[in-house]
């Protein structure tokens, strides 16, 4: 009974502060100690006791007694950061004050007039006795700075908590030995000494103290909170424009914890290892109290580095004896966080940061014999972008990821997420984010070369079995999303194309599989009336004769496959030469495309892996957050040529076969054809979309060069072309003006030389098997016979606003839903996104 009515006596002291017409006075100790005693146990009791209701009632009738009880929670974290906390008490007071702030700030943030209050000064009584008209004048007021006596609530706040967080005997184990003598000094403690966890500028590692785990947990929750002002601007740059003050204070030279803490952070995400010794079922049998603490840690990272990075760059952090030594130069950076990240150069640290990213990025791919007998971490998200963060942050941990072949186990687990989420419309931003990092990695050649590597299977997918390399594997995704993924990923498809363009000149040997699949995209998006349904729909099929002609020019003697797939399904290319252009042929095209659209259509029937899990729909009811619209490529990526190799370089060592050019008169078979003349002038006329909008070719299986595309998403081809429909008609002179550029000459002089030949082959040797054509084709070359190698076109990221912008509400929305428990910011007046809940899909 005894912890009953001590949370009847906590709820009864809420209701005397929201129902008290009177401003308490500060100093009435007896009242205020009621809501950080020892009454309330656990976080969940102050959410439950306090509802959201009261918090908002007591902001707008009472604001004198909630500034009063804020700052008596913030004094009380001040003495607690001084003293320090070593008894049972002492440490439960600080836990219901940490608990009590992160109930309120939300609270706070959410009204314009009192997102300042923390930033005036500490408030003497005359501010505290103040009537209801004076206070909220104090609050409007808050943004103006106060005298160099005091300093703002918020600072008194950060600092507290920091010294909290390397608080012995409360976050961190004693160095002190036991006896008689008093406390160590938080005060007067290196921190540096204090580390959580080996790793990044720390070689020892502590003792492991599962209630300093649960401890900080709590604190790094309110720093959390803390920062989420951001929540409450709206998702316009304008509002954003000002740093926010909360992370620019602690991440500044004003934090005298800034270096442990950041590698505090760092060291406990990247050394965590969820399944331990293996021990089967061993989650289940024990408490894991290190996993929030992780969690929390890589929300707080990827928060306190969104920053802008413009600041210089001239210090370098190296290792002494214990690692923590930094020498500073000219300047302090805004950001120490940021700033800290990119000094990273040592190669065991970029060993220690990414293989503990990876190995928490592999760890829903693990598989047993004995089912739930591992522990399966969800953060993945967040370690996604933390993994952004730093590579975008530092470069030189950029190229160590790309040196090595570790950069697949990096690809893995994103393909295996990208196909796993993508018919869930609540995980559209886990696609965009893996698309991103994608697209982030293809911009280095390295990355197409480890594409080459051969891919065992790892976990069953529903894909296609093949056999082959990570390439094939990232192809085969690829097309997966594109076939049947969630209409919203629309958007998507020119970054997905984009990656595969960027790493096409490196593949040197693509499977059937894969190699029948993008001759599937492109015949699916060469269709007419694919092409007239929208204004931009043809930049999808200039991607992939890009990656064609790549290929062809770059790679030619290890994809007999690919060639062999050009050559069976050459009616597309033809096809896509002799593209009708009359008004007439336009109109009876866009009618086909509706007739095909108001029929029902076959989706893909090929087997899957053994085992696989379909991607499924959201549940109906799942929370989602909006996000900000990203940008179009061309506005997140630079185009960069790279010299072609001589032609003598596209020759293997190996025995080959020139195959000689047909006379005239075996080019019968080929139809007229109406090429561009040269390769370069389709590069430099090709611009990516503008347009963000409706436009996906959902397509099924391989077909017959002669039988009709078939699509396995009918419902989203309704919706081709929809946003232009009304507005923008096909015109003669729109498809000249794109057909003339087609980059189609290196394909057809292909078909031109090798399709008779082939002919001839089966002609002459009765040949019915593809193998033996396929080793024909391998030991062929076609050096002397192509026009001259156009140079590699690189389509590499760079950062925009648009995409900060897009990240920001990413970042804040997997935060938002992610903490539940206690639901810190829900029901909330957010307005950096939306948050939604997903529909019945035959509701809608």
């Amino acid at each position: 009974m005894g912890g009953t009515d001590s949370k009847l006596n906590f709820r009864k002291a809420v209701i005397q502060l929201t129902t008290k017409t009177q401003p308490v006075e500060a100093g009435d100790d007896a009242f205020w100690d009621q809501f950080w005693a020892e009454s309330v146990t656990s976080v969940q009791d102050v959410f439950a006791l306090i509802p959201a209701a009261e918090i908002r009632a007591l902001r707008e009738e009472s604001p004198a007694n909630l500034a009063t009880l804020c700052y008596k929670a913030v004094e009380k974290l001040v003495t607690a950061s001084e003293t320090g906390c070593a008894n049972a008490k002492d440490q439960q007071v600080v836990l219901n004050c940490v608990r009590l702030l992160t109930r309120i700030l939300p609270y706070i943030f959410e009204d314009p007039d009192w997102r300042g209050f923390f930033w005036t000064s500490l408030p003497g009584q005359s501010f505290l006795n103040s009537d209801n008209e004076e206070m909220q004048s104090d609050a409007e007021g808050a943004n103006d700075m106060r005298d160099g006596e005091s300093i703002p609530l918020a600072q008194s706040l950060l600092n507290a908590l920091a010294d909290l967080l390397f608080c012995p005997d409360f976050t961190v184990a004693s160095h002190k030995k036991a006896g008689p003598d008093k406390p160590e000094d938080p005060q007067s403690i290196d921190s540096c000494e204090y580390i959580w966890e080996a790793g990044v500028g720390f070689a020892n590692s502590p003792h492991a103290v599962p209630q300093a785990d649960v401890n900080r947990t709590e604190l790094l929750k309110l720093l959390l909170t803390c920062f989420s002002e951001a929540m409450y601007l709206p998702p316009v740059a304008d509002a954003h424009t000002n740093p926010n003050p909360w992370i620019s204070y602690f991440c500044s030279s004003e934090n005298r914890h800034a270096l442990p803490l950041f590698t505090s952070l760092l060291n406990v995400v990247c050394a965590y290892d969820p399944i331990g010794y293996g021990v089967p079922y061993n989650h289940l049998m024990f408490n894991d109290f290190r996993e929030p603490l992780v969690e929390v840690a890589a929300q707080l990272l990827v928060v306190t580095l969104d920053h802008d990075s413009g600041q210089s760059q001239t210090v370098t952090l190296d290792g002494t004896a214990n690692g923590t030594a930094v020498e500073a130069g000219d300047g302090i950076p805004d950001n120490l966080f940021v700033n800290y990240l990119s000094r990273i150069h040592r190669e065991e640290d970029f060993h220690f940061i990414l293989k503990g990213l990876t190995r928490l990025l592999n760890n829903p791919l693990v598989q047993t014999y004995l089912p739930g007998s591992v522990k399966k971490v969800h953060f993945h998200q967040e370690l996604l972008v933390l993994f952004w963060k730093m590579c975008d942050a530092n470069k030189k941990f950029l190229y160590y990821v790309l040196k090595s072949s570790d950069v697949l186990d990096v690809l893995v687990p994103i393909l295996y997420h990208l196909n796993d989420a993508r018919a869930d419309q609540s995980r559209v931003g886990l696609m965009h984010i893996g698309v991103f990092i994608l697209l982030l990695l293809s911009g280095e050649r390295n990355f197409g070369v480890r594409l080459n590597k051969p891919y065992s299977v790892r976990v069953p997918m529903d894909i296609p079995v093949f056999t082959g390399t990570h390439a094939d594997f990232l192809i085969i995704v690829f097309h997966k999303i594109i076939t049947s993924g969630h209409q919203r990923l629309q958007p998507l498809f020119d970054c997905l194309l984009t990656i595969i363009v960027n790493v096409s000149p490196y593949l040197k040997s693509l499977s059937m599989v894969a190699a029948n699949k993008l001759l599937h995209l492109l015949e699916a998006f060469s269709t007419p009336w694919f092409l007239f349904a929208n204004p931009t729909n043809h930049h999808l099929v200039f991607f992939l004769l890009e990656v064609f002609n790549n290929i062809i020019q770059y790679q030619f003697d290890g994809n007999a496959n690919l060639v062999y797939t050009i050559i069976r399904k050459r009616s597309v290319f033809h096809q896509l030469a002799n593209l009708p252009t009359d008004q007439l042929s336009i109109n009876k095209a866009l009618s086909r495309r509706r007739k095909l659209s108001s029929t029902s259509a076959a989706g893909d029937v090929e087997p899957s892996m053994e085992g696989a899990i379909p991607a499924a729909e959201a549940e109906p009811g799942t929370l989602k957050a909006s996000l900000a619209a990203t940008p179009g490529v061309e506005k997140m990526t630079e185009r960069t040529e790279l010299g072609a190799p001589p032609t003598e370089a596209l020759a293997t060592n190996g025995a080959t076969h020139a195959v000689q050019p047909p006379d005239e008169h075996a080019q019968s078979g080929i139809g007229p054809v109406s090429a561009s003349d040269t390769e370069s002038s389709a590069a430099e006329e090709y611009k990516p979309r503008h347009s963000s909008g409706s436009r996906q070719g959902s397509v099924g299986s391989p077909t017959s060069p002669t039988s009709p595309v078939s699509f396995s998403n009918n419902a989203v081809l309704k919706r081709q072309g929809s946003n232009a429909s009304d507005t923008w008609r096909p015109s003669t002179e729109w498809v000249q003006s794109w057909k003339q550029k087609l980059p189609l000459q290196t394909i057809m002089r292909l078909l031109q030389v090798l399709v008779p030949q082939v002919e001839k082959i089966c002609i002459d040797k009765g040949l019915t098997d593809e193998s033996e054509i396929l080793k024909f084709l391998q030991h062929g070359t076609l050096v002397g016979l192509l026009p001259v190698p156009h140079p590699i076109l690189i389509r590499k990221y760079q950062a925009n606003s648009g995409t900060t912008m897009w990240f920001r509400t990413y970042m804040w929305g997997i935060i938002y839903l992610r903490n539940i428990d206690p639901p810190v910011w829900y029901d909330t007046d957010v307005k950096l996104f939306e948050v939604q809940r997903v529909k019945d899909m035959k509701e809608s």
